[in-house]
């Protein structure tokens, strides 16, 4: 069994000082950072750009986690790899060929992630499996933070394990959406390696983001 790493969204940091909470997260233990970009077009909201995930990468040496709600997506991949992004996830739904978009990722030596909407089918990305490193399962509507957690996607994840296996692949499946202490034991158990949590982390026990991460991994 993979090791659970844990991918803070910084869409729930303070955005006055994001620089100091990327130094606080890595202190604290946090694996990567989780980026949201939205759009205001392909998801209801909009966040920030390349300029931004460009400043913040010098704050920390860890993985920045890139999830690229926006699109179309494809003639952005660029711009977010130069900004410092090392995993690239994108929609199928934002591209007009996943397959074009999976291999600029690659061929910018960058990690490849693809993300499933709570309604997107597994049959979609089955027959790119073997070219990306991490399908992000959403267990809520993508858009904003703070919403409630999806159960009836875990199915989709215990399925997704279930083909890992078969296939012998090597991917990480990480779960984004509503994760608290209560559902991340059913997504660890589900086959999930890797939690996007904001809300938990930076709100729960007054803030104490260290003992959140620590309990996020010991469930």
């Amino acid at each position: 069994m993979k090791k659970i790493k844990i991918s803070p969204s910084i869409l729930s940091a303070d955005f006055s000082q994001l620089g100091e909470e990327i130094k606080r997260l890595e202190k604290c233990g946090a694996d990567m950072i989780h980026v949201d970009v939205m759009d205001g077009h392909f998801v209801p909201n909009l966040t920030i750009g390349p300029p931004v995930i460009k400043a913040l990468k010098k704050s920390t040496s860890m993985l920045f986690d890139v999830h690229l709600m926006i699109s179309p997506v494809h003639k952005y991949i660029d711009d977010y790899s130069d900004a410092g992004a090392d995993i690239i996830t994108i929609h199928p739904e934002a591209t007009d060929d996943l397959d074009l978009s999976i291999s600029k990722i690659k061929r910018l030596k960058k990690k490849v992630g693809v993300s499933l909407n709570p309604e997107t089918k597994i049959d979609v990305i089955i027959k790119y499996l073997d070219k990306i490193d991490l399908v992000l399962i959403m267990s809520v509507n993508p858009g904003f933070g703070g919403q409630k957690f999806m159960p009836e996607v875990l199915s989709k994840i215990k399925d997704l394990k279930k083909i890992q296996e078969e296939k012998k692949l090597d991917f990480d499946i990480e779960i984004d959406g509503g994760i608290n202490f209560e559902n991340c034991k059913t997504a660890i158990e589900a086959g999930a390696n890797i939690l996007v949590s904001g809300t938990t982390i930076f709100k729960s026990n007054n803030g104490d983001i260290k003992k959140n991460i620590e309990l996020l991994k010991s469930k």
